[in-house]
């Protein structure tokens, strides 16, 4: 809701109305970005011929025009997964990210604050190093693995952080850094014990999309579906967690149920985000400092349009990472956080002095 004043003093409160023209615009940008990403790379496709495969494989296009099968299979089959992975991905951190600020009050809070990288990176190394072939088919137990490693890690964190049935953010904060530190430090030992080569756990664990399939899109699909339908259900109660917790409880709002439920379902979705694309840092920090910087800190506009500004800046990362160094392919991760990092001291520099209170 906004305030203003009439002309006889009294305050009027107006009617929130719903960011659909900024989002329009972002799915716009996503639509461009994810043009461009199909169709630039080691062979450049013409953007015509990106369509006409996309509406013939869609059945919309039957015209006689000939494309060559290797058009259709980089098209289809290696470029299209990878950016639709990097969107659903990129949205997903994005929002968590926001989500996680909100929460904790803290504008440098990501997504991996609590335990989720360093739990997954375990589950992963588990699994990679324990000899069992981890591939079947299409089927993978890496996935599986690093996103039960990342929801046990957390959970270990909130059974640690709970006191007197309310859930403490500092404590929650402080026990998911031990918990990433001592999963760290196990995933160090196994690596250094370990024979066999490292080198396709080490791409995993610095994040990329170059195994991208539709098949992980789709299993991405539901978590991020169930977690983001929570958390902008919440957004407007993340608005009043901004005061202090007794305020918010005077207002009707349960604290410790939206707590419970926002880091479920944050945690669900970063979880869900790590286990197909390995550790990509700093896009849950840059996304909602973006769109708190253009649109302020309203939570109803702030999270959907941080998913927006994720993906779209996800998609440009990984093309950016398979071109820079053409033909040698960089991990997304590096790209990410050669732009993240300047961002971060920037952000640290902002709130130097100041309270962190997430605005």
């Amino acid at each position: 809701m906004k305030s203003t004043t009439n002309t006889n003093g009294q305050d009027l409160v107006l009617p929130y109305k719903y960011p659909w023209n900024k989002i329009t615009i972002g799915i716009i940008i996503i639509f461009i970005c994810a043009v461009i990403g199909v169709a630039v790379g080691s062979v450049y496709i013409p953007v015509t011929s990106v369509f006409l495969i996309l509406f013939s494989k869609l059945n919309l296009f039957n015209g006689s025009i000939e494309l060559t099968p290797a058009w259709h299979t980089i098209i289809w089959n290696i470029r299209f997964p990878r950016v639709v992975l990097a969107l659903l991905v990129g949205a997903s951190l994005g929002i968590s990210g926001a989500t996680y600020q909100g929460l904790f009050k803290n504008p440098l809070a990501d997504p991996y604050l609590i335990g989720v990288a360093s739990g997954a990176s375990l589950g992963a190394t588990i699994v990679f190093l324990s000899g069992i072939p981890f591939t079947y088919g299409y089927f993978s137990l890496l996935p599986i693995a690093s996103f039960c490693g990342g929801i046990v890690a957390v959970f270990i964190a909130y059974l640690i952080s709970i006191k007197s049935s309310n859930t403490h953010l500092s404590t929650l904060l402080l026990a998911g850094l031990a918990i990433g530190a001592f999963a760290t430090a196990i995933t160090g030992i196994l690596m250094l014990r370990s024979d066999p080569d490292l080198r396709p756990l080490l791409s995993w664990l610095m994040g990329g999309f170059i195994r991208a399939q539709w098949s992980h899109s789709i299993l991405i699909m539901p978590y991020m579906i169930i977690g983001v339908s929570f958390i902008l259900g919440y957004s407007r109660i993340l608005n009043t967690m901004q005061l202090e917790e007794y305020y918010a409880e005077s207002l009707g709002v349960n604290t410790e149920k939206t707590k419970r439920i926002l880091i479920v379902s944050a945690t669900l979705v970063t979880a869900a985000a790590v286990s197909f694309s390995g550790l990509i840092g700093f896009v849950g920090l840059i996304a909602p400092h973006i769109i708190r910087l253009l649109w302020g800190t309203d939570y109803r506009t702030l999270l959907p349009l941080s998913g927006i500004v994720g993906a779209a800046f996800l998609i440009l990362a990984d093309l950016t990472a398979r071109t820079i160094v053409n033909p040698i392919e960089l991990p997304v991760g590096i790209i990410t956080a050669l732009v993240g990092s300047p961002f971060f001291v920037y952000v640290l520099l902002k709130t130097k002095g100041s309270t962190v209170d997430g605005s």
